[in-house]
């Protein structure tokens, strides 16, 4: 079961990132402005924070069997809806629509894996699940950037949601036997898990932490194929580059250095992560040959694999199975919300390539300096 809930993983995704080459071209192909086409791509995320709470709350409620077989078929179904898309306003329907429903898995297979990792290894466990959100960001770009020279976006994204129809059959067999023990609690206890979640240090930052990574997702999905079509190449070479990351990612999470992640506080690797994060955007703001381009991927890629470890290994650290579900939830839904925020920013501020990757680079390492202040801070108190 656990295996086939990383596939789940992989292929939900897999979905996300095989969005990014294609769906602001494909804005702009229906006669989108520059601000509509970053609502249109930011209109996923704002409905996913919506469907990853709602997932995270149902979770712990009923388990992840139910919230993960309704949000694979709902998702199959809202996928197939890319291809009635006619003009700027269906489309942001059809995207606030696919990302509620996609919004509903996440979350409960996240909280399904957390709950069965051995305290002593829940760096290298994240790691494992990190290495397959890696090879969504390899498979995924590169695969929509070379089908859509041939094909549409509207066929890529039945081809995915034909696959969460058959992930939807296969997970009603495999994971029905799954037993999930019902808690009861009462109201009080509940509003105060919600505020915990909140108060504790440790889970603020993994919501930070997530937020922005996935702030930079959201400015790379808008900004980077837009320059790399404005350079004069293709769909298929954004993919490529996209890939890049994942590439780099998954062999971090998967090679020795992996337990980097179980020795090394996740504060140090993720204040190391962010800072990658943030020079390859300055990077990017500079180069204009292809070449640069992909060592720029390739350093993000190594921030990318530093910073998912460690925000999942605070949540685990910061919470408990009881409610594991609604941590997963939020957490994930500052996932989305940054996305939202890094398209919807640079697509209001219509700033120019380079202004956009400067002033992300710019953002990412003013956190990366507040968590090393921060860090420095909490251990002269410790001294103290």
């Amino acid at each position: 079961m656990r295996a086939f809930v990383y596939l789940i993983v992989f292929f939900s995704f897999f979905d996300l990132f095989s969005q990014l080459p294609i769906m602001s071209p494909f804005a702009f192909s229906l006669g989108a402005s520059s601000f509509m086409t970053g609502l249109a791509v930011g209109m996923y995320s704002f409905s996913n924070t919506i469907g990853n709470v709602i997932s995270g709350f149902l979770t712990d409620k009923r388990g992840p069997f139910i919230i993960l077989l309704v949000g694979l078929f709902a998702s199959g179904v809202s996928l197939l809806l890319y291809t009635l898309a006619i003009g700027p306003t269906s489309l942001l329907g059809i995207r606030f629509v696919h990302g509620f429903m996609e919004g509903l898995i996440v979350p409960a297979a996240f909280t399904f894996l957390a709950n069965r990792a051995e305290e002593s290894k829940r760096g290298r466990s994240v790691a494992i699940s990190g290495a397959f959100v890696g090879m969504a960001a390899i498979f995924g770009p590169a695969y929509s950037g070379i089908v859509a020279t041939k094909t549409s976006a509207p066929f890529i994204m039945s081809v995915n949601g034909i696959i969460m129809f058959i992930l939807a059959i296969f997970a009603f067999f495999l994971l029905r036997s799954f037993t999930y023990e019902k808690k009861q609690q009462g109201k009080s206890t509940k509003h105060f898990r919600v505020r915990y979640l909140f108060k504790h240090p440790g889970m603020v930052r993994a919501f930070a932490g997530a937020f922005f990574l996935m702030f930079s997702q959201g400015v790379l999905a808008l900004v980077l194929p837009l320059k790399v079509e404005a350079l004069g190449f293709d769909a298929k070479t954004t993919g490529m580059l996209l890939s890049t990351f994942g590439i780099v990612a998954i062999l971090i999470f998967l090679l020795p250095i992996n337990r980097v992640f179980d020795k090394v506080r996740p504060m140090i690797t993720l204040a190391f992560g962010i800072t990658m994060m943030g020079l390859s955007m300055l990077f990017l703001s500079q180069v204009t040959e292809l070449s640069l381009h992909y060592v720029a991927m390739m350093l993000y890629g190594i921030g990318f694999s530093f910073l998912f470890p460690s925000i999942n290994s605070l949540l685990i650290d910061s919470s408990t199975a009881e409610f594991r579900g609604k941590a997963y939830g939020y957490f994930y839904a500052f996932f989305s919300i940054g996305v939202v925020a890094g398209s919807s920013l640079i697509g209001f501020l219509d700033l120019t390539f380079k202004g956009g990757f400067m002033l992300t680079g710019i953002i990412l390492l003013a956190v990366a300096l507040y968590t090393i202040l921060g860090m420095k801070r909490n251990l002269q108190l410790t001294a103290e």
